[in-house]
């Protein structure tokens, strides 16, 4: 029965009760916390109740499985504890490296709407402005005697 504890028994103290129940054992195992703020699924108690035939013949095989369950929540709290203190850490790093946007190399130019002369004209297309004509839409040029040709 004790060597079936002692994988349990290395970072821990393991309270042992046994009660007499109307001809039967009634037998407990509390496990203690082995620091302040441990997981209390840690300190699950395990009992066992039957004749004292039945118990030496079945709690060493019980016991090793509560000790085997044990140790492998234990390893499993382990482990997600360690990689949620990595997680934060990383969160923390993220927050205090500023994020570098992509800027492009030129600045983007701010169009002016007034003439580079400084008269204050607007460039800004206009639809009722009047638009200078190119040669092409010119009427056509008189010929010699004020004549026009079709």
């Amino acid at each position: 029965m004790f060597v079936e504890l002692v994988p349990l028994l290395k970072d821990r103290s393991l309270l042992i009760t046994v009660v007499s129940i109307d001809g039967e054992l009634k037998v407990n195992f509390i496990p203690a916390k082995a620091k302040e703020g441990e997981e209390q699924a840690l300190t699950t108690p395990l009992s066992f109740t039957g004749s004292a035939e039945e118990l030496d013949v079945e709690l060493g095989s019980h016991l090793a499985s509560y000790a085997q369950s044990h140790l492998e929540l234990r390893n499993t709290l382990a482990e997600a504890q360690a990689e949620m203190d990595a997680a934060a850490k990383a969160a923390r790093q993220r927050v205090k490296t500023p994020q570098q946007t992509a800027k492009s190399d030129t600045p983007i130019k701010k169009e002016e709407t007034s003439s580079p002369s400084g008269t204050g004209i607007d460039r800004t297309p206009n639809l009722f402005a009047p638009q200078p004509q190119s040669p092409a839409t010119e009427p056509h040029a008189k010929e010699e005697g004020g004549q026009r040709t079709p």
